[in-house]
């Protein structure tokens, strides 16, 4: 015997009003304005990358604006004035890197000349130049007075940072994650401002000047390798020399 099918249930049919469909068919709108700013953010970052010129730059933008112009889409709208100042703070910035990497040359040199090629180490990236040296290069274990070898290592960087008065110098000094017990400092925190404050004075002994240096204690944070040997622990006590060349006004 053949059983009878069930009658299948039909959705109901939802009749949209003129009104509604054209919201529905205006929400693409969003995205394609999404996508074109997306676009114009990407071809300014490649524009930054080759060797700009404010006119051509101004044109080629005002096109891409006009292009990009609709009824319901905003866009932002640069002008001839802040492009040029775009285009400028671009060329200055490439400018920069190409000083900074003279610069690094130079850091090089220093280690090769004052012997201090298996102590200081240097890298570059972006503009800036970190000098990095061992902690127990410039202080006792748990200790903030600096010792008579880093006062040496420091002598040896005196000529450099003359040579460069357009370097600012942060002085960043770091420690493990062994917190001090039973002696006068409270933390990590406190030895490694005082470290870092007491190279910054003997820097300003030596005759570097005051406005180019900064002092900052950052304890444990940012460790170069985990504190899990002595070993790394005495890889991630150090003191670091952050060189930016400052825009003189």
């Amino acid at each position: 015997m053949v059983k009878p099918r069930k009658k299948t249930e039909e959705a109901p049919t939802v009749m949209l009003s003129p009104d509604e469909e054209v919201e529905e068919t205006s929400e693409w709108l969003t995205t394609f304005a999404d996508l074109s700013m997306l676009l114009l953010v990407f071809f300014i970052l490649l524009y930054s990358l080759s060797d700009p010129d404010p006119g051509r730059f101004t044109t080629t933008f005002t096109s891409v604006t006009q292009a990009l112009k609709h009824d319901k889409i905003t866009t932002s709208r640069i002008t001839q004035d802040e492009a040029a100042v775009l285009v400028d703070q671009v060329q200055m910035r490439r400018q920069i890197i190409e000083q900074q990497r003279k610069v690094f040359s130079d850091v090089k040199l220093l280690q090769t000349t004052k012997g201090v090629a298996g102590v200081i180490t240097a890298t570059f990236e972006e503009g800036v130049i970190t000098l990095r040296a061992p902690g127990d290069v410039f202080f006792e274990s748990g200790q903030v007075d600096l010792t008579a070898a880093g006062q040496r290592a420091l002598l040896t960087m005196k000529d450099f940072f003359i040579q460069h008065p357009r370097q600012t110098i942060n002085i960043k000094g770091f420690t493990d994650n062994v917190n001090p017990s039973g002696g006068r400092f409270r933390d990590n925190w406190e030895i490694s401002a005082l470290r870092a404050v007491n190279v910054l004075r003997f820097l300003m002994k030596m005759g570097i000047e005051s406005k180019r240096l900064t002092a900052t204690g950052l304890a444990d944070l940012d460790p170069l390798v985990p504190n899990t040997t002595a070993e790394n622990r005495a890889k991630n006590r150090r003191v670091e020399f952050v060189l930016e060349r400052r825009i003189q006004k």
